[in-house]
C-alpha cells in the first residue's frame, strides 16, 4: 500500500512496488518534488529504508530532494517491505538493474539515473553498473569492496571472520531469523540463539569447526556458504567487480578510508575503472577520496583512540555538498568545475591536513625498502629487532610459537561491525606487542619528518613447521612517549602465497617467501617518532585462526602449534617497502 503526504513542495510515497523481472516485488519509499521531472538517485539497502536516519547518515534526502532530485530507498529482495529470498550479491546485479530502469521511466524522472551509498550498498552500485542499464549515468560508493571474495569476505586468503561473523549476525541474520519465526513456531528458538551469540559475540568467534557456526541455521546460508569457498573459485567470479571494470560504463566517486576494512577495493575500483572503464565518463570522471575514518557512519574524527581533527567529520568535509555537486555535474550537466579538480583528495595523518593530489599512487614516490634487523631476538618489545634502510648481511633468524589456541588479539585496523566485540581505527599496540610470538622491528629514533603515503607491502623469507600457517605484518608510528599507533596490517595464508584461487599446502621447514599486502596508508613520521613494523602469524578475532594442520580452516576442529622462522639476511632480505614522498 502506498502513502502519500506532501510537505511544502515536497512528495513522499512510501512502500512503492517496484516489480522485478521475476515478479518479486520490491519497496521503495520516493522523496521527490510535488511537480516536473527530475534527475533520480537511487539507494538499494539491506538495512531498513523506512530507518531515514542510517539514509540520512549517507546524504541528506531532504536536503537533495529540496535540490531538485527524486530520491528513491529502495529495501533490497528478501529484506523488510520487499518480498523474495535475501542471499547476499546474488540477485543485486538483476534488480539493480530492474530498478535503475524503472526509476528512469517514472512519470517524476527524467530519465537520468544516479546511486549511492556506503558498505553494502556501494556493493548494489557496482553490482547494479555490471548490469550497464541504460538509464545509470553515475554511482557514489562510500566505503566499499571491488571483490567480494578477496577484500570482502577474505583477505590475503584468511576468513575475515570477525567482519563476517558480526555484520551477519547484527546486521543481516536477525530481520531473517524474525521472518521465518513469524510463520514457522518451530523456528522462534533460532532468534534468542542468535540474540545470545550477539550477547557474547567475542566467545562466539571461538566456535569450531567454523562451517557449523551456530547461530544462524536457515537465516543465513549464505555465511556458510563463503565458508565452504575459501578459494577464488567460480562461486566468487560473477560477482568480481575488480575483474569487469572494463564492462562498467559509469563514473564514480570512490570515498574511502584509512582504517577502512575495505580501503583496498576502494583503490583498486578507483584504479580499474582509471585505467579500463568502459567509456571515456568512466575512465576519465573517476574520483578518490581518502579521509582517517574507520567503517561507521557518519564518518568521524575520532577513530579508534584517535582524534584527527574536526575537519574529518562528514559535515566539515564536504561530502553531502560532493554528492550535490558529482550528481549535479552528471545528471543535470551542470558545468560547476567538478571535472578541473584534481581527482584525488588524501587526509595525511601525522600532519592531519587534506591535500589534492593529481593521480593516486603519487608520481613522486620514493618507494624505499626497509630491512628487517636482529641477532635473533626479535621478539617483542624487549628484543633487538631493528628496521633501516641498509640491506642485511648474516643474521641469525628469529624464531617463535605459532600458536593458534592462544593468537595474537587483533587491537583495531580495518574492522566492522559490532565495536563492543571489533573495535575498529587507531589502538596503542604495545599491549599486543608484549607477547614473544609478535617480532618487533622498529627504526632509530627519527632526526626529521618523513612522509609515507601510497601502498605499503612486506616482503618476508620465513619456514614454518607446519604444512600451513600465516604470516601477518603490521605498520606501526611510535611516538615519542612511547604510543605505538597501528596505521595498515595485512596477512598471507601460506596456502595461498602463489594464487588465491588455488591452495598449495607448505612443505615444512622450507623457506618461501610471502608477500603481504598491506593495502596503502598517509602518515608523516614526524621527527622524534620511530617507524615499526611487527610481524606475527595471527591477529584474531579479524581474522580467523590457521588450524596449522593442514585442514581448510573452515573444516577444522582441531589446532596446532607451529615453529617459525623468520629470515633477514644477504640471502634472505626481508623488508617492508615503504612509499616515501620526498619534501
Amino acid at each position: 500500500m502506498s502513502e502519500t503526504t506532501s510537505e511544502s513542495t515536497l512528495t513522499v510515497e512510501r512502500d512503492v512496488a517496484v516489480p522485478m523481472r521475476d515478479g518479486t516485488l520490491l519497496r521503495a519509499d520516493v522523496y521527490r518534488p510535488a511537480t516536473g521531472r527530475h534527475p533520480v538517485i537511487l539507494q538499494r539497502t539491506p538495512y531498513d529504508k523506512g530507518l531515514t536516519t542510517i539514509s540520512m547518515l549517507m546524504l541528506d534526502i531532504i536536503r537533495t530532494a529540496s535540490a531538485g532530485y527524486a530520491v528513491v530507498v529502495q529495501d533490497s529482495r528478501g529484506r523488510y517491505a520487499s518480498d523474495g529470498e535475501f542471499y547476499t550479491f546474488r540477485d543485486d546485479i538483476a534488480d539493480g538493474y530492474d530498478t535503475v530502469e524503472w526509476c528512469g521511466v517514472q512519470p517524476w524522472s527524467d530519465g537520468n539515473v544516479g546511486m549511492y551509498g556506503a558498505s553494502y550498498v556501494g556493493a548494489t552500485q557496482w553490482l547494479a553498473a555490471l548490469s550497464r542499464p541504460p538509464h545509470l549515468k553515475a554511482i557514489f560508493p562510500l566505503i566499499t569492496a571491488s571483490d567480494y571474495h578477496e577484500g570482502w569476505t577474505y583477505q590475503g586468503g584468511a576468513f575475515a571472520l570477525g567482519f563476517n561473523a558480526s555484520w551477519t549476525m547484527t546486521g543481516l541474520a536477525p530481520d531473517t531469523a524474525m521472518r521465518l519465526a513469524k510463520d514457522r513456531p518451530e523456528l522462534r528458538d533460532d532468534v534468542g540463539q542468535l540474540l545470545s551469540g550477539i550477547d557474547d559475540m567475542c566467545d562466539a568467534f571461538r566456535h569450531l569447526p567454523l562451517k557449523d557456526f551456530p547461530f544462524f541455521h536457515q537465516s543465513a546460508s549464505y555465511f556458510y556458504d563463503w565458508v565452504a569457498h575459501p578459494d577464488d573459485d567460480d562461486y566468487w567470479a560473477q560477482i568480481n567487480i575488480e575483474n569487469r571494470h572494463d564492462t562498467i560504463p559509469v563514473p564514480a566517486c570512490n570515498v574511502g578510508g584509512w582504517y577502512d576494512i575495505f580501503l583496498g577495493g576502494t583503490i583498486r575500483n578507483y584504479l580499474g575503472m582509471r585505467e579500463r572503464g568502459a567509456t571515456p565518463p568512466a575512465r576519465d570522471g573517476q574520483k578518490l577520496v581518502i579521509g582517517p575514518w574507520h567503517h561507521t557512519l557518519p564518518l568521524n574524527n575520532v577513530v579508534g583512540e584517535a582524534n584527527f581533527g574536526l575537519s574529518t567529520t562528514q559535515l566539515a568535509a564536504g561530502l553531502d555538498g560532493l554528492h550535490l555537486r558529482w550528481f549535479d555535474y552528471w545528471l543535470k550537466g551542470e558545468q560547476n568545475g567538478l571535472l578541473e579538480e584534481p581527482p584525488v583528495r588524501i587526509f595525511v595523518m601525522g600532519e592531519n591536513v587534506w591535500r589534492n593530489e593529481d593521480e593516486w599512487p603519487l608520481a613522486r614516490t620514493q618507494y624505499t625498502p626497509y630491512y628487517l634487523h636482529s641477532a635473533g631476538n626479535a621478539n617483542s618489545l624487549r628484543g633487538d629487532g631493528s628496521l633501516s634502510p641498509a640491506a642485511p648481511r648474516s643474521e641469525p633468524t628469529d624464531v617463535f610459537v605459532s600458536d593458534p589456541r592462544h593468537p595474537v588479539p587483533t587491537k583495531g585496523g580495518g574492522l566492522c561491525c559490532w565495536p563492543a566485540a571489533v573495535p575498529g581505527g587507531a589502538f596503542d599496540q604495545r599491549s599486543v606487542e608484549e607477547r614473544e610470538d609478535v617480532l618487533v622491528y622498529t627504526t632509530p629514533v627519527l632526526e626529521q619528518d618523513v612522509e609515507v603515503t601510497g601502498p605499503v607491502t612486506v616482503t618476508l623469507y620465513a619456514a614454518t613447521s607446519a604444512t600451513d600457517t600465516d604470516f601477518t605484518a603490521k605498520l606501526v608510528d611510535v611516538h615519542p612517549e612511547g604510543y605505538a599507533q597501528n596505521l595498515t596490517d595485512g596477512i598471507l595464508r601460506g596456502r595461498y602465497r602463489v594464487s588465491k584461487a588455488q591452495a598449495t599446502l607448505l612443505q615444512p621447514d622450507e623457506v618461501y617467501e610471502f608477500t603481504i599486502d598491506l593495502w596503502a596508508t598517509s602518515n608523516v613520521f614526524k621527527a622524534g617518532h620511530r617507524i615499526r613494523l611487527d610481524i606475527a602469524s595471527s591477529n584474531f578475532p579479524r581474522f580467523d585462526r590457521n588450524p596449522q594442520t593442514g585442514e581448510a580452516s573452515g573444516e577444522a576442529s582441531r589446532l596446532e602449534p607451529a615453529l617459525q622462522h623468520v629470515f633477514h639476511d644477504e640471502a634472505h632480505p626481508s623488508h617492508v617497502v615503504l612509499p616515501i614522498i620526498p619534501h
